[in-house]
């Protein structure tokens, strides 16, 4: 080789190396400005509920005649998720898991499922998403099913496949889903490996394909697929007439691999 290729050679080197640098720093910078995006929300989220609950405001003592904000603002929404709604109507709810960094705004267009799929609340491209309700579920209806990315710096679900653990499970029993106008508790009832499968494939638990349990036989046996697919046994049980929340992410265990977590809601935890 030429000293004049090896020159070549080593500038195409360094050119590769520097793109890859660069578009690596671009998506931690990205990804950076879209988890402060989100624990904005969050802040804001957290800043009402607490003036609303709380005897105090944060930071001092109320002025004389004072009251504290009602719990639902005059639009009929709980009072710290009204702004949110007013700014986008999109937004079906909030799910936090204590103890975790999840702690964010859900999603919900009928008409266009997964259109928050690359989206932030704002709208705007977003690498990480949104939460996003499944095409299928109502706000009426005694399941809702969410989707949100596996995001490596544990944002969206990038903390959900830790419930592979039974120990973390048992750590993390509560799931707390409120829609715009009921505050509502989930215990864990099941967690479970699965993937997309295809089309031709027989016998197998299409869990995304159950949206829907208004019924008694396809909500017995959504409940039924769910107990046989756990990983482990959380002692928890649910009936006819309880209320369900999934919430699935992508997993690496396999090619279209998904993370599953299934909760009952609890009769006296809120709403």
């Amino acid at each position: 080789m030429t000293q004049r290729r090896r020159r070549l050679l080593l500038t195409l080197l360094w050119a590769v190396a520097l793109l890859s640098g660069s578009l690596v720093m671009g998506d931690v910078l990205r990804a950076g400005r879209e988890e402060r995006a989100n624990r904005q929300l969050a802040e804001q989220v957290r800043g009402r509920e607490a003036r609303r609950s709380t005897p105090e405001l944060p930071g001092g003592p109320r002025a004389e005649g004072e009251e504290r904000p009602p719990k639902y603002a005059a639009s009929g929404v709980l009072y710290q998720y009204d702004p949110l709604w007013q700014q986008n109507p999109d937004l079906a709810g909030w799910l936090t898991i204590d103890g975790t960094q999840l702690d964010n705004p859900v999603m919900f267009t009928p008409d266009d499922p997964e259109y928050y799929l690359r989206r932030g609340f704002d709208r705007e491209y977003a690498r990480s998403g949104s939460l996003f309700v499944s095409e299928g579920c109502t706000e009426q209806g005694n399941h809702v099913l969410i989707y949100g990315h596996n995001m490596r710096n544990g944002t969206m679900f990038g903390e959900l496949d830790a419930y592979q653990s039974q120990e973390y499970a048992q750590a993390h029993p509560l799931i707390r889903f409120d829609t715009l106008r009921e505050e509502r508790v989930y215990q864990v009832l099941a967690v479970f490996r699965s993937r997309v499968y295809w089309q031709e494939e027989r016998g197998v638990f299409r869990y995304y394909q159950y949206a829907d349990l208004s019924s008694r036989e396809s909500f017995e046996e959504y409940v039924a697929q769910v107990k046989r697919a756990a990983l482990f046994d959380t002692g928890v049980e649910a009936a006819y007439g309880d209320e369900l929340l999934t919430l699935s992410t992508c997993s690496y265990h396999t090619q279209n691999g998904r993370f599953v977590l299934v909760a009952v809601r609890l009769r006296d935890g809120g709403g």
